[in-house]
């Protein structure tokens, strides 16, 4: 299934994209009568299978039933596909040849940071340049969501607590980032964290260690890598953090970056991202977020 959220009046709904368009869940299951379904994303999220199962019954009772809502796409504005996770933990150095264009070595365990929700942006929002960097960099990233509490899970069980995952692109201005050894200050920015356009669930994902995943900037393609090149798979990652802290229900974890960023090329080929750019961060299966690069006022 592929969940998203929509902004109306500053207040995020929950879609469902189809083949015939995105349904309006909660208007779909007002029409049918059907109240027992979730219509917030994080709860969708907590209430795991059930939650989706009921959630499938609704769509399959209201195409029987010609009650489906569809939302207008024209001038939808789209929401993140996570909208309030309690954790946003972002693994870095991760992808091999990442690690090998950035002259890094490959790290011995993963290598932790975190981001805050006011990074979180959906697909198709103007982000800011902000002026206190001269390089901000893209990095296109599959993103886990958790769906079930995790304490010290084995990695055979881990994917098991994964509800489902999304594209992202962890923006990273570079010389923030650099300017310490912790990497946070280059990471917060507001708008940082594009996730999107969907929220597709686990089943439908298979397996997310071999995926392909890709950057355009104004339709050049700049990063095309696959899953499988990471250091630490989506099983280590997971079991690894459930040692050290308890993951919860729609908490957002990012695995890395492939090769490709503008910090990998030579110093006098580095363009950074400018107001203007046209970025776009695809993965095979969970479609592609794209955003607009604007002046900070």
């Amino acid at each position: 299934m592929k969940l998203l959220t929509y902004e109306v009046q500053e207040v995020h709904k929950l879609g469902v994209q189809t083949d015939k368009g995105i349904i309006d869940v909660q208007a779909t299951a007002e029409k049918t009568g059907n109240s027992d379904v979730e219509t917030d994303i994080m709860s969708v999220i907590a209430g795991g299978e059930k939650a989706t199962k009921q959630l499938a019954s609704l769509l399959e009772q209201a195409e029987e039933t010609n009650t489906t809502v569809y939302v207008d796409s024209e001038n939808l504005v789209w929401g993140p596909s996570v909208t309030r996770p309690h954790k946003i933990i972002c693994v870095g150095l991760n992808y091999r040849k990442h690690a090998d264009e950035t002259n890094a070595p490959y790290p011995e365990v993963p290598i932790l940071f975190n981001k805050f929700d006011n990074t979180l942006t959906g697909h198709k929002s103007e982000i800011p340049v902000p002026k206190v960097t001269e390089k901000l960099d893209y990095e296109v990233e599959l993103a886990i969501v958790i769906g079930k509490k995790a304490k010290n899970i084995k990695e055979s069980d881990a994917l098991d607590y994964v509800f489902g995952y999304s594209a992202a692109n962890d923006l990273s201005a570079r010389d923030l980032q650099m300017r310490t050894q912790q990497w946070m200050l280059g990471k917060i920015g507001d708008k940082f964290s594009p996730l999107g356009p969907y929220l597709v669930t686990a089943d439908e994902v298979g397996n997310p260690d071999d995926l392909n995943l890709k950057t355009t900037v104004n339709g050049e393609v700049r990063q095309d890598s696959n899953t499988s090149d990471m250091i630490f798979n989506c099983s280590e990652i997971v079991s690894y953090l459930s040692q050290y802290l308890t993951l919860e229900p729609g908490d957002v974890i990012l695995t890395g970056t492939p090769e490709g960023v503008v910090l990998g090329l030579p110093e006098d080929q580095q363009v950074y991202i400018q107001p203007g750019d046209v970025i776009t961060c695809e993965i095979e299966k969970l479609g592609a977020i794209t955003n607009y690069y604007i002046e900070e006022k």
